[in-house]
């Protein structure tokens, strides 16, 4: 039996806030058999990972996912260095981007897609203190607008 649609395994949620994200794309992974077991029980973090090319090749570092409990002594390394599937033009053009200019390649999120490991990859640019304070300060505004606009539908003020 076939597993259909999108299962996220992890996400990256400091990396909508410590990056600018200006593109995505999604990767597959190659992975070992106990890797896959370990991520189907719902087990990794992205907290610290991200991607590097390297000889035309994009590597996922810094993702751990932990050892398979079941596993026996085939069990994988829980840090270790994980390549990513791309179509050749995608790494040229990711390549370019970040040698360029001052962008990085983040994981933002894990997940099963028809039953294959896929991770979304974002080309991002650091934000700076202020940048993240003023997000910050926007999306509480944001927030407080809409609050305003629920009480006054509701009759509560106005």
């Amino acid at each position: 039996m076939k597993e259909k649609g999108r299962k996220v395994i992890a996400s990256n949620k400091k990396a909508r806030h410590n990056y600018a994200i200006l593109e995505t794309y999604e990767a597959g992974v190659a992975l070992v058999g106990t890797e896959v077991k370990s991520l189907r029980e719902g087990k990794a973090s992205l907290v610290d990972a991200y991607a590097s090319i390297d000889d035309g090749e994009v590597w996922l570092r810094g993702l751990h996912v932990p050892e398979y409990g079941h596993g026996t002594w085939t069990n994988h390394a829980p840090r270790r260095t994980r390549k990513l599937l791309l179509h050749r033009r995608e790494i040229d053009k990711l390549l370019g981007k970040t040698k360029e200019s001052s962008l990085t390649l983040v994981p933002l999120s894990m997940y099963f897609s028809d039953g294959k490991v896929k991770v979304e990859l974002a080309l991002a640019k650091g934000k700076q203190d202020y940048d993240k304070r003023q997000d910050l300060a926007r999306r509480d505004a944001e927030r407080e607008v809409t609050r305003e606009l629920g009480r006054r539908i509701k009759g509560m003020r106005g």
